[in-house]
């Protein structure tokens, strides 16, 4: 895994819970030479975890779309920043710069980024490991509701289980690492669920 998209929030969150979790994984990304891929922004969790990877000496990517610049404040120290015309472009272009995917904690955008990935690693668009970094029980409640959706049988045991998770950075990447190298390890009848 090379580089690594991270849907996120424009804002901080409470606190600073959310900033300090981005900051350990910027940290544990570059620590294993992954550079980052994000929407671009300067601001929030977004602009953390890019001030993060740059200053633990790895490489930032960003795409923003024009209309967002302004708004979101686009980051201008990175490595390159890609300025698009809309957000599906925006969307296309991280997954395709990407290896795979990390949603830290965030709002309607970051969810909306994070559902869309995993329906389209569901329609075999992508076999791109797609995880969750789970700060503070943030993601407890997303994952709850996609076990109902298994329980009601709308979504597959199998595909609810792609969407990998954890509380630390650095067990999230192994999960992750280990998915690309073997996909077919997470195929389970079994649900995996969040611990408490």
């Amino acid at each position: 895994m090379n580089r690594l998209c991270v849907f996120c929030g424009s804002s901080s969150g409470t606190g600073n819970t959310y900033l300090d979790a981005a900051n350990d994984l910027g940290r544990a990304m570059t620590s294993r030479g992954i550079d980052l891929v994000y929407g671009g922004a300067s601001i929030g969790v977004m602009g953390a975890i890019a001030d993060s990877v740059l200053r633990h000496g790895g490489k930032a990517y960003g795409v923003i779309p024009e209309h967002l610049q302004g708004l979101e404040i686009s980051h201008k120290g990175l490595t390159e920043l890609f300025v698009v015309a809309d957000m599906h472009e925006r969307k296309a272009k991280m997954a395709d710069m990407s290896d795979g995917f990390v949603a830290l904690p965030g709002g309607i955008g970051t969810l909306e980024e994070l559902i869309e990935i995993c329906t389209w690693q569901q329609l075999g668009l992508h076999s791109k490991a797609t995880g969750i970094l789970n700060v503070n029980h943030f993601f407890d409640k997303l994952l709850a509701f996609l076990s109902h959706t298994v329980e009601e049988q709308f979504l597959r045991v199998q595909h609810c289980n792609n969407l990998l998770h954890n509380s630390t950075p650095d067990d999230l990447l192994d999960t992750m690492l280990s998915f690309n190298r073997n996909p077919e390890h997470f195929l389970s009848d079994k649900l995996i669920l969040p611990d408490r």
